[in-house]
């Protein structure tokens, strides 16, 4: 067993694809309207955004797509701990 790439030490890989010119497109040009974005967020909170709405129940799924959404919130990209409780939103108070 050799030494891990910087990639695999952090859990990533690479990925190419082929995306129809419309797509990149619409990726452009929101990229240019929204400079703290850039491709590799984008594709991550839409991946990750995706396979959330289609049922994947996957803390570490949500987690990255919370953390390309919010980036500032530090919580989100910190590594999950094996036994980590769930936490639970308080429950809303009607007034």
């Amino acid at each position: 067993m050799g030494l891990k790439t910087e990639a695999e030490a952090s859990g990533t890989v690479s990925l190419r694809a082929e995306v129809p010119e419309a797509l990149l497109s619409a990726m452009r040009g929101f990229i240019e309207c929204h400079p703290n974005w850039d491709q590799y967020r984008l594709f991550q909170a839409a991946l990750a955004g995706f396979l959330v709405q289609n049922g994947v129940q996957s803390r570490e799924v949500t987690r990255c797509y919370l953390a390309n959404l919010f980036p500032g919130q530090n919580s989100f990209n910190q590594p999950l701990l094996a036994n980590e409780p769930v936490r639970r939103a308080a429950p809303i108070r009607r007034l």
